[in-house]
């Protein structure tokens, strides 16, 4: 049985370290190791809506959570729904600043280890920050670049925010084709 010990770790990674052992395996068992109810319950989750078998037990302050994936179990995903992402934000939510960054960060890095993608990212607004030198988020973002997302960024906000010269990632787009866009997915979601 693989243990895999996230003990310290925050959300999302417990998770996604949990997904990326099962991606990796047509079957078998693992244990995973939190300090945490919340990464617990996430785990839970996460494999019950795989098809799983899920047991979980406290013992001192952790928890032991023992997963079984067998042949059969399989994940119902609609992949052939395309999407495109229009984030207008460099942060997630509204409140603290400070946590709308760490939200923001965790997005993207989940985003990019999730098994449906966009077919495009856009940003605009305060959102072109986050793909300029210096940005948290530009390793994820260039590995959903790898995965075959499409990256625009608004131009006239990159010039708004003087931040034109520091683009890293993705192409400079206008406000014509974003609209363009907008109007041709079945479902765009806005962040």
């Amino acid at each position: 049985m693989k243990l895999i010990d996230c003990k310290g770790m925050i959300c999302p990674m417990p998770v996604i370290n949990t997904k990326k052992y099962f991606d990796s395996i047509e079957k078998g068992e693992a244990k995973i190791i939190v300090d945490n109810e919340i990464s617990k319950d996430n785990i839970c989750k996460y494999a019950i809506g795989c098809g799983y078998k899920v047991d979980f037990f406290k013992e001192n302050d952790l928890f032991l959570i023992n997963i079984e994936k067998n042949n059969i179990s399989k994940k119902h995903l609609n992949k052939d729904e395309n999407y495109a992402l229009l984030i207008s934000s460099d942060l997630l939510g509204d409140g603290d600043v400070n946590l709308g960054e760490i939200l923001m960060k965790g997005y993207i890095y989940t985003l990019s280890e999730s098994d449906i993608i966009p077919e495009k990212l856009v940003f605009i607004n305060s959102g072109v920050k986050l793909t300029v030198k210096g940005s948290s988020v530009l390793e994820s973002l260039n590995k959903l670049i790898d995965r075959g997302v499409e990256i625009l960024c608004c131009g006239t906000c990159l010039d708004f925010y003087g931040i034109k010269d520091g683009l890293e990632v993705g192409n400079i787009t206008n406000m014509y084709t974003i609209v363009e866009i907008i109007n041709s997915y079945g479902k765009v979601i806005k962040l």
